[in-house]
């Protein structure tokens, strides 16, 4: 049974609500990260880099892209610490920050896929997810 007030306002419900709230600037970052990804582009280079790490040149010739056109998104990316770079020589290679990046775009994979069986390679992330509840 709710307990709402004669506002129609549960007050247990609100403060529980408050309690869970983040800091503003870790909403604004989590904003600025989805904004970033809200570009196929860049989710298309994030997704390549699920397994392995490439330089611009294999990124440009997998996407069919100019190096240039892949370079600014990667810059993006850098930026908001989704992917990190290092550099062999005169070549820059990229993979995915850490694993935080590739349980993000798992769990959005399994989530768009809802409905047909997930990806066993997100079983164990999503386990882990269910536990923390």
């Amino acid at each position: 049974m709710h307990d709402h007030n004669h506002d129609g306002i549960n007050p247990a419900m609100v403060e529980r609500g408050r309690q869970m709230l983040h800091d503003d600037e870790s909403y604004f970052l989590m904003a600025e990260t989805f904004r970033a990804l809200a570009d196929s582009t860049r989710v298309k280079i994030v997704g390549c880099l699920l397994e392995q790490e490439l330089c611009t040149a294999d990124l440009a010739a997998i996407l069919n892209y100019s190096e240039s056109a892949v370079s600014q998104h990667l810059r993006v990316l850098r930026q908001l610490r989704l992917v990190k770079q290092r550099r062999e020589g005169k070549l820059v290679f990229y993979s995915l920050d850490d694993d935080h990046v590739r349980v993000l775009v798992l769990v959005c994979l399994n989530h768009i896929r809802h409905g047909s069986t997930p990806d066993p390679s997100v079983a164990p992330i999503l386990a882990v997810l269910e536990e923390e509840r």
